[in-house]
């Protein structure tokens, strides 16, 4: 395999944002077989650094394709756009490039407020698992969007439009995963309120 081809090319993909899912699963279980470090064991020394090192590219490209926002990035690295990307600051907007680059988006910074006042609200309230389906449902809802636009941008070689969008996904990925370790938080809580009623009312 040849080191340096890029994470498309490692699994014969066009370079864009759009992945044949299914198509990337497939070439990529018959590589990772093809070049197991446990099939070179006989082999020469050489041959089993460069299976190792293949078997570490296909995994580490696997990753990046299946994640939006890290494959969103590498399009953009890919690009030659040189930008570097750091996360959303809600009083200063989002820093991209060469640290004078901004977003300044002042509606969506009020979303971003709005959406994480929300999640911190959701432990109070009544019904905290379906106040957490409403803010799933807003969450997805717009990272899809900007997936969208990410997707338009980047196909119209408008790579600051691209770069602004990706900024705005990795809000919402961030927010995904605060959300999800919130609903583990409140399950565990439910899950352990119940073993102590079991145990003080066993039936």
């Amino acid at each position: 395999m040849d080191l340096t081809s890029n994470f498309f090319e490692i699994f014969r993909l066009p370079l864009s944002y759009e992945v044949d899912k299914p198509l990337l699963d497939e070439r990529y279980l018959i590589l990772q077989r093809q070049f197991h470090p446990d099939r070179y064991a006989g082999r020469s020394a050489q041959e089993q650094r460069l299976a190792v090192q293949s078997s570490a590219a296909i995994n580490q490209a696997y990753d990046v394709l299946c994640s939006p926002v890290k494959r969103a990035q590498y399009l953009l690295e890919q690009s030659l756009l040189e930008l570097r990307y750091v996360d959303m600051d809600v009083d200063n907007g989002a820093d991209i490039g060469n640290g004078e680059q901004t977003i300044a988006d002042t509606e969506f910074l009020m979303e971003q407020m709005q959406l994480r006042e929300e999640l911190i609200e959701v432990r109070s309230v009544a019904e905290p698992f379906a106040e957490l389906d409403i803010l799933e449902q807003k969450i997805t809802g717009n990272f899809k969007a900007l997936e969208q636009e990410f997707a338009a941008a980047y196909t119209l070689g408008e790579l600051a439009r691209a770069g602004d969008a990706l900024v705005k996904m990795q809000f919402y990925s961030k927010l995904q995963t605060e959300l999800e370790d919130l609903e583990d938080i409140l399950e565990n809580y439910l899950e352990d309120n119940l073993e102590d009623n079991l145990e003080d009312n066993p039936i």
